[in-house]
């Protein structure tokens, strides 16, 4: 787990998820649940099973709900033992932690209401900016990937620009028809993914300097202004990815989350070790 112990992972939480509203109405996008458990901790524990263990999660509307669920986290993960036998002064919290417990640390600070993403991601490295990291780890708290964090972030050492952006191909909306010189059928392709070129697919990595792209001005839109000048200096990267990956910006997008957890054979399990 060392490897990567001193690289915070940022996640942005703090949108409300108005294209999600039939769920978000009562709760923040990324606690909306994929197989009974929040897709955000989907999220991590896909880090987690590369040896990230130092999470920061910029909250903003209903941060609240957040911040209960990870003071809860322990007690849904494991056995409880409420024993007043003896003193606290002479015996440990009684608490029936088990190996299924993730030994990793989850900072949540509300980032604001109104924040845009980049504020967000200002408000949130200025929490951990006195800590010694060289780079830190970006993500949206609404997405899942099976990509090779690891990979991607020795890619990013290696060519020693400030930022690398995951880049992966769009799912396509409607259907492909595979079709023959004459016009005959071959296949239908019920929503294939796109081979049209490379999106930001949300799992970044930056050297600290990328602070100084950033404000914490709450118009600071991450995509724009940071991202933008980034690439006109010349200082990001993409790490293309081919395998499995999906946001969740839709009801439908929920759907076929679940399905495949449902299905026993999600992209984004952790590989048991």
């Amino acid at each position: 787990m060392g490897r990567f112990q001193n690289v915070p992972v940022l996640i942005l939480a703090g949108g409300k998820g108005t294209r999600i509203s039939e769920e978000t109405h009562s709760r923040p996008k990324p606690m909306i649940e994929i197989g009974e458990l929040p897709i955000l901790l989907h999220l991590m524990r896909w880090y987690y099973s590369f040896g990230f263990s130092d999470f920061v999660i910029c909250a903003g509307y209903r941060a609240w709900d957040i911040k209960k669920f990870f003071l809860d986290y322990e007690f849904r993960q494991n056995n409880i033992v409420i024993d007043h036998r003896n003193s606290l002064e002479t015996q440990p919290l009684p608490l029936g932690r088990n190996t299924l417990q993730e030994k990793w640390r989850v900072r949540i600070i509300d980032t604001g209401l109104a924040s845009m993403t980049g504020c967000r991601v200002a408000r949130g490295y200025d929490l951990v900016a006195h800590e010694k990291f060289e780079h830190f780890a970006l993500t949206y708290g609404d997405g899942l990937s099976s990509v090779d964090l690891a990979a991607e972030f020795a890619f990013h050492c290696e060519h020693k620009k400030v930022g690398t952006v995951l880049g992966v191909h769009p799912m396509a909306r409607f259907g492909e028809l595979d079709i023959s010189e004459n016009f005959e059928v071959k296949q239908f392709l019920e929503k294939p993914q796109s081979r049209q070129g490379l999106i930001n697919g949300g799992f970044f990595f930056f050297k600290r300097e990328f602070r100084n792209y950033l404000s914490d001005h709450e118009d600071c839109i991450l995509e724009r202004a940071p991202l933008a000048g980034l690439a006109a200096d010349r200082e990001m990267m993409v790490f293309r990815h081919e395998g499995f990956w999906q946001p969740m910006d839709t009801l439908r997008d929920k759907t076929q989350l679940q399905d495949l957890w449902a299905s026993g054979h999600a992209p984004w399990l952790p590989v048991p070790k």
